[in-house]
């Protein structure tokens, strides 16, 4: 499987950019994370970054692909909401930081994510959402339960509250996991912070991902939503993955001649080994 990918991280109108994001790829398949520190609180980017670096020290344990992917997604997410607690105990004083937190899986031609929080997944095909995680947010359920239009959820005074995050309590938070989802060519994942997402509109971020540079055409999405904000930005960040191919890699002929050879070898071994137990087994008696 092959994949293109891009990232990019601005830190718009805010004095620390609290958003952490990774890419982590191998033959074997790809794990994007993306976190982004819950503002209004200290230690946001405490948070995020532990975030990341739980999710890279258990992928160096545990590397791609995962035998079962929903477990392995929600286990890394229980892993890292214990270190994010532990790092705001290390802190001097103590804090109890939170971030929000989203894992977007790719193997074997299959995509699973999961998500805590108002960050956002996305899987556009031909530049259509055909998927997104739903906020775990306030403004959300009220939006859910027919309380308030769209339009007002857009710029509600709460739009920021989120009732689920990765730190913060020592509870362990509800975690949303998606269904295996089979990919196609020119699919595009995308994780988000609200930052990049709330200023744009869902078919806008598909047409501009659908073609061209990835790596480019996020960075200027996320400019594009930091002016559209101007002068209340959000750090705004993104990572995805364009695929460009589903063909699993082919072993390298070098190394197959050479694993050949080594069978012989080994094989040759075995057969003198033989040949000279029979040659000596009446003295061996």
């Amino acid at each position: 499987m092959q994949m293109e990918i891009g990232r990019t991280s601005r830190l718009g109108n805010r004095e620390v950019n609290q958003d952490r994001l990774g890419a982590f790829v191998s033959e074997q398949g790809a794990l994007l994370v993306l976190g982004d520190g819950l503002g209004g609180r200290p230690g946001g980017d405490v948070a995020a970054q532990a975030l990341i670096d739980t999710i890279e020290t258990e992928l160096g344990l545990h590397p791609l692909p995962a035998e079962d992917p929903p477990r392995f997604l929600r286990e890394l997410l229980r892993r890292a909401h214990r270190a994010v607690l532990l790092s705001g105990q290390e802190q001097e004083p103590p804090l109890a930081p939170g971030t929000t937190a989203v894992l977007g899986l790719v193997q074997n031609g299959q995509a699973w994510w999961a998500h805590v929080g108002d960050s956002r997944v996305y899987l556009f095909r031909d530049g259509l959402p055909i998927y997104r995680t739903q906020d775990h947010s306030y403004v959300e359920q009220l939006y859910q339960a027919g309380r308030i239009s769209l339009s007002k959820r857009q710029g509600h005074p709460m739009r920021n509250f989120v009732t689920q995050c990765i730190g913060l309590n020592p509870g362990e938070p509800q975690v949303t996991i998606s269904n295996s989802i089979a990919l196609q060519e020119g699919d595009v994942l995308l994780l988000c912070s609200d930052g990049f997402w709330e200023p744009l509109d869902d078919a806008l971020i598909g047409s501009s991902l659908a073609s061209g540079s990835l790596r480019d055409n996020i960075d200027k999405l996320a400019e594009r939503a930091e002016q559209a904000s101007y002068p209340q930005s959000d750090n705004t960040s993104a990572v995805a993955a364009r695929i460009i191919s589903l063909q699993q890699p082919q072993p390298n002929p070098r190394q197959t001649s050479q694993r050949r050879s080594d069978v012989n070898t080994l094989d040759g071994a075995i057969e003198e080994i033989e040949r000279a137990i029979k040659a000596y087994e009446d003295e061996m008696k």
